[in-house]
């Protein structure tokens, strides 16, 4: 049986739903208070997820929608003026309750602290923001639930690089055979198993058209024991929700192809 000592988790799409209704509303918020004609649509935003990071995604917007700039416009400063408002726009949005835990996270992050199981978070997102998140839907003292919280530009190179996930590994000092990783995007599947790390997928609507096939496992999401999850591929699970025996028995076996209701 695997010995389970770690369950690393990704942020946006993963713990919450914040992309369409969080991040994409502060940066349109930050874009109209900046004086920008700029708006970002849930399509568009769609689209921009393809570039991971919040200052990568404004450099990409600008590239490909090429918007007027006034003349002698500094654009490094520019993109980090925008990152750091939308930052506070972002954390006002979830410290007002509009951004809430996927089904099953709290159940099985509690679940992994009562089982001394270790806890990490492996995000691009910036720090605060992950920070926000985890304070307002897990409790002020949730940050230090976790060991590890590597996120935004701590590492040289973002998903679907492997650097964030080494780097989370080497401050566990633990082998990835050891540890559960669950991520929402094609990009984050990549950086985790370039880390020799296994990966359960839980799709959301930005996502579930993108290819996941070296997942482990691949659900709607973690479930509850009243709100059944739904497997996408992968092999049977113990019960209709993703606790920790499930964790343990996605290390132990091969990803397989099955659908319906978790066994």
């Amino acid at each position: 049986m695997a010995d389970l000592k770690a369950l690393i988790f990704d942020v946006d799409g993963t713990l919450a739903e914040t992309e369409r209704s969080g991040h994409r509303v502060a940066f349109n918020q930050t874009f109209q208070a900046a004086g920008l004609d700029w708006h970002w649509s849930v399509d568009l935003y769609g689209r921009l997820l393809n570039v991971a990071g919040g200052k990568e995604r404004i450099r990409f917007y600008l590239s490909l929608a090429q918007p007027p700039l006034p003349p002698g416009t500094d654009i490094d400063q520019l993109v980090l003026d925008l990152h750091r408002a939308k930052t506070q726009h972002y954390r006002t949005l979830v410290e007002a309750g509009h951004i809430h835990l996927r089904p099953g996270v709290r159940r099985l992050i509690q679940s992994a602290r009562e089982a001394h199981v270790r806890l990490a978070i492996a995000t691009t997102s910036h720090l605060d923001n992950a920070l926000a998140l985890l304070e307002t839907t897990l409790g002020p003292e949730a940050p230090d639930w976790f060991e590890v919280i590597a996120a935004g530009d701590i590492v040289p190179h973002k998903k679907p690089a492997a650097d964030i996930y080494r780097y989370v590994l080497a401050k566990l000092q633990l082998d990835p055979n050891h540890c559960l990783v669950f991520e929402d995007t094609e990009h984050g599947l990549t950086a985790a198993t370039a880390a020799g790390l296994t990966t359960v997928i839980t799709v959301n609507s930005y996502t579930h058209r993108q290819n996941f096939a070296a997942a482990a496992s691949v659900l709607n999401h973690l479930g509850e024991p009243d709100q059944p999850g739904l497997i996408l591929a992968g092999p049977p699970l113990p019960h209709t929700y993703f606790d920790l025996a499930a964790a343990v028995q996605v290390l132990d076996l091969q990803s397989g192809s099955s659908a319906g209701h978790f066994a």
